[in-house]
């Protein structure tokens, strides 16, 4: 398989890249989730490598979840507690093995998209 999947995080609330932001990888069967990589944004917004590279590509449902929260605060811009926005999970199916998958996030404290990028 040549398959893999990468994220990038942009800020739109301030409109740069959110460095420092949390990720969690999980693979996902039924109820079941399974950690498969745990990783930090860098200066681009992006982790410094394939969050799940080639070599461990597999077909199936995954889900990232952003530690949006935790950026949030480290960035000054929420002082509500509860956040509105805390963890925001994206869970997504991967078909094609020899695919590049992106799931990049826009986040701004009160709303934020995805999408499947390239």
């Amino acid at each position: 398989m040549a398959g893999y999947l990468t994220t990038h995080v942009l800020d739109t609330a301030r409109g740069c890249p959110a460095q420092g932001l949390n990720i969690t990888l999980y693979s996902v069967a039924g109820e079941a989730r399974h950690i498969l990589a745990q990783m930090t944004t860098n200066a681009d917004g992006r982790t410094d490598s394939p969050i799940l590279p080639k070599d461990a590509f597999a077909i199936g449902t995954y889900e990232l979840v952003f530690d949006a929260g935790e950026y949030l605060r480290t960035t000054g811009q929420s002082a509500e507690d509860p956040l509105f926005l805390d963890k925001i999970p994206i869970r997504f199916g991967m078909s094609d093995p020899d695919a590049h998958y992106h799931v990049p996030l826009l986040l701004s404290p009160f709303g934020y998209s995805t999408y499947r990028g390239s």
